[in-house]
């Protein structure tokens, strides 16, 4: 097989692949539509509603397992996990706190996936333009930290809520440190949408900022963005480091 060849059954793969993950990513799609258009203001507290919230963030789960097997069940696979875990406490508001429990699990499981060997290839950033926007992002978390701070002390459950945020604004910050490290652009829009998503809930929360009208429309639209990016994100970092893998032993 001669190098143009090669390039073209290349090409044909990536096509295939391409098309393979998008109907693998179908049901995400379809359940995704299903939550908005079922959603209203009153729709906290049923159990239909909760399953209905959970159902995409799982579905996008059994999309990473069935494209990388048992090697994101105890990252990706498992943060999907936690974070549906969490929409559901999150459907009703006096489970709050288990609710970003469980995000903080996710969190951490994003994490210590960007730290893995399917990402490490992408890394070894140490240049003064990674630490910069590391500053940045950490910056940006402590931030909104300090300005939210005085509506978690009015909040009910403060002494459990003050200390408990700052450490989940530094989990998130942590994440979105780590996918910038990893040199992923989808698992970089990713974590930086998921903490779009986190900080204009909690401004909605905490009552930080004056009602919006679309307010659940753009934390959910950040949210479901968020984890199909790092989910895609996750496959084909997999993919790469197979591929990788196939080219040293040919």
């Amino acid at each position: 097989m001669d190098i143009l060849d090669t390039h073209a059954y290349d090409r044909r793969q990536r096509r295939y692949t391409s098309c393979a993950l998008f109907l693998s990513l179908l049901p995400f799609f379809l359940s995704t539509a299903l939550y908005f258009y079922l959603w209203t203001p009153d729709s906290t507290g049923s159990i239909m509603f909760a399953a209905v919230k959970t159902a995409p963030v799982l579905l996008l789960a059994a999309a990473v397992l069935s494209w990388n097997g048992g090697q994101s069940v105890l990252g990706v696979v498992g943060g999907l996990v936690c974070s549906a875990v969490g929409d559901w406490c999150l459907v009703w508001p006096e489970h709050f706190l288990h609710g970003m429990g469980a995000f903080a699990a996710a969190h951490l499981l994003y994490s210590f996936t960007f730290l893995s060997s399917n990402y490490s290839a992408y890394s070894a950033s140490s240049s003064i333009c990674f630490r910069f926007l590391y500053l940045i992002l950490f910056m940006i978390g402590g931030g909104f930290y300090i300005y939210i701070f005085p509506f978690l002390q009015t909040a009910p459950d403060s002494e459990l809520l003050v200390p408990a945020v700052g450490i989940y604004v530094v989990l998130i910050a942590v994440m979105g440190a780590l996918a910038i490290r990893s040199r992923h652009t989808a698992t970089l829009l990713g974590s930086l949408s998921f903490m779009v998503s986190d900080l204009s809930l909690a401004l909605q929360i905490f009552k930080a900022t004056p009602p919006m009208e679309y307010g659940n429309a753009l934390v959910m639209v950040t949210y479901y963005s968020a984890q199909l990016l790092i989910a895609v994100g996750d496959i084909k970092a997999v993919q790469n480091k197979d591929d990788f893998s196939k080219w040293k032993r040919s």
